[in-house]
């Protein structure tokens, strides 16, 4: 699995998790869905990605995104 699938894949997740976890528990855990989003839409506009560099730095295969 390439570097852009995991990190798609992962903040999926931690969305969906994040949304559960606000419906459930705490309304404040939509911040962290919030800067979920925000960092998605940096990365889009800027190439830097937290996740990937740390994927690639464990030694991940990257595709053309995130290179």
């Amino acid at each position: 699995m390439s570097i852009e699938r995991i990190v798609l894949a992962f903040a999926g997740a931690m969305i969906l998790v994040t949304l559960l976890l606000a419906h459930y528990h705490a309304s404040e855990w939509l911040y962290f869905t919030a800067f979920i989003g925000v960092n998605l839409l940096q990365s889009a506009f800027t190439g830097f990605c937290p996740l990937a560099k740390i994927l690639r730095a464990v030694g991940a295969r990257s595709g053309t995104a995130f290179s």
